[in-house]
């Protein structure tokens, strides 16, 4: 009786090992939950600052609310410059050569500018997850941060010039996109 119940316990411990495995599951994918919540802030302030730059008229790109600030056409200009360069930082693609605000002071380029910052950025975003998110990178050349932290700068610069244009814009007595909602 023993020999045929240690049989009987082999014998289906044999046929459990040579059962198949039931098929690994997909690992989840990695978590983006940060990095889309700092997209979506991302996404109002870029739609408010393309709107305002649609909206100033080419005469006012030039105006300049005192001597020692950039005029109207440098702030827009200034917010692709920066957003190239902090985009760089996170997704290792060259930002174009050369300064936009410096070069670009026409209405359109500023706007074409401003667009393909837009993109650069957007790329940057898609190339990094919550965890990808945390490695290190620095911003021109001497400010350590993660590649989250860096779009959150990009983030926090953008708004503060977008402060700036709704200033200019309500001096020239204009209702900035933000208002229009």
């Amino acid at each position: 009786m023993r020999l045929a119940a240690i049989c009987s316990v082999l014998a289906l411990t044999a046929t459990a090992c040579a059962a198949p495995l039931p098929p690994a599951s997909e690992p989840a994918p990695p978590s983006t939950a940060i990095r889309d919540s700092l997209k979506g802030a991302y996404d109002m302030i870029q739609n408010n600052i393309t709107r305002a730059a649609e909206q100033v008229p080419e005469n006012l790109y030039s105006y300049r609310a005192t001597p020692e600030v950039r005029t109207l056409g440098q702030l827009f200009a200034h917010i692709a410059d920066a957003s190239f360069s902090i985009c760089s930082a996170v997704s290792g693609e060259s930002r174009p050569e050369g300064s936009i605000e410096e070069t670009r002071t026409t209405k359109a380029d500023v706007q074409q500018a401003l667009d393909e910052a837009a993109e650069f950025c957007g790329r940057a975003f898609e190339a990094v997850d919550d965890a990808s998110g945390a490695d290190a990178v620095t911003l021109f050349g001497a400010l350590p941060t993660t590649k989250l932290g860096a779009l959150a700068f990009n983030n926090a610069h953008n708004m503060e010039h977008y402060g700036n244009i709704v200033t200019y814009m309500r001096l020239n007595k204009m209702v900035p996109p933000s208002s229009q909602q």
